[in-house]
């Protein structure tokens, strides 16, 4: 007998002994892991952040919640007068240096450049919070030139990808952390999001990948924000006819629940927590989920627009 037609019938019910054995005292060594990172948790008062995409939304309230903190930031982004607005009021809120840097994620030599004017100008580099990203809800056949949509994934998956190459030799002297910011979508996989849910998933993937090649020298916290105000997101949301009833999550909570997280040294969050659980219905009844979503959004929506 093959070797693999052997493990077909032998591994899924050894996977399945093994989890009923070892689950519940994984459980409890989990629970005894958050009891100490929330004990031990990370003071980055003095330590040096860099985030990107600080002009606003999620970006710039995780500036103001650092900033309180007391730590020294690096603020970059496309616009300066919004960067410079959000560096005045975090420099008010308590952080004792701020530095603005104008540049486009999507170029890697903009990166290069705002990584090295960070550790040039404060001598280290801490946290990288990769946070910049676009959205776009759009059905796949409503693309016109699919040409469009590079710039979904260079700003999304690229975009983190550059900042992330040249700080890690930085991070590892700090041993310091990777702040993520994916979202839901990367492993939800919502209609009129194909582009944005793919360029999420590359993201999480290679930071899935990373986290084992780095170990212990550098902490990476996986960020899915399901539905939070944001600038960035009010177009995709608004595309949300039949759930209205939702209510986004303001987005000084969502920045308040990163910087605790990633001061915790957590692998994932995800903001607000009940979209967590999405995940496993998605996984537990897959056509359930497609049928739903199909007749919620996709259906429902085509419907409505044939009304009008």
């Amino acid at each position: 007998m093959e070797i693999n037609k052997l493990l077909n019938i032998v591994f899924p019910p050894l996977i399945v002994i093994a989890l009923v054995f070892i689950f519940p005292p994984f459980l409890v060594f989990r629970l005894l892991c958050s009891i100490q990172r929330f004990v031990f948790k990370e003071n980055v008062a003095g330590k040096v952040v860099l985030i990107t995409g600080a002009s606003s939304g999620i970006g710039q309230h995780l500036a103001y919640e650092y900033a309180k903190r007391g730590a020294r930031l690096a603020l970059v982004a496309r616009r300066t007068d919004r960067l410079q607005k959000v560096a005045d009021e975090a420099r008010q809120l308590g952080s004792p240096d701020v530095i603005v840097i104008t540049a486009d994620v999507s170029k890697i030599e903009d990166c290069k450049r705002f990584v090295d004017k960070t550790v040039n100008h404060f001598g280290q580099l801490d946290h990288l919070v990769n946070n910049a990203g676009v959205a776009h809800g759009q059905q796949f056949k409503e693309m016109s030139n699919i040409a469009d949509f590079v710039p979904v994934m260079d700003i999304n998956f690229w975009g983190s990808v550059y900042g992330t190459h040249f700080a890690v030799p930085h991070l590892r002297k700090s041993r310091g952390k990777i702040v993520v910011m994916s979202s839901a979508a990367g492993w939800l996989y919502p209609p009129k999001a194909t582009v944005y849910s793919a360029s999420k998933a590359a993201q999480i993937g290679l930071y899935e990948s990373l986290r084992v090649e780095l170990g212990p020298e550098i902490g990476i916290t996986i960020v899915t924000p399901g539905y939070v105000d944001s600038e960035m997101t009010q177009g995709v949301h608004s595309a949300r006819a039949k759930l209205q009833f939702l209510k986004n999550e303001p987005t000084d909570v969502c920045a308040k629940a990163i910087v605790e997280s990633t001061c915790r040294g957590d692998m994932y969050l995800t903001e607000p927590f009940w979209v967590r659980p999405l995940f496993l219905l998605k996984v537990l009844y897959p056509e359930l989920w497609d049928w739903t979503f199909y007749w919620l959004i996709v259906h429902g929506r085509t419907t409505l627009d044939k009304k009008l």
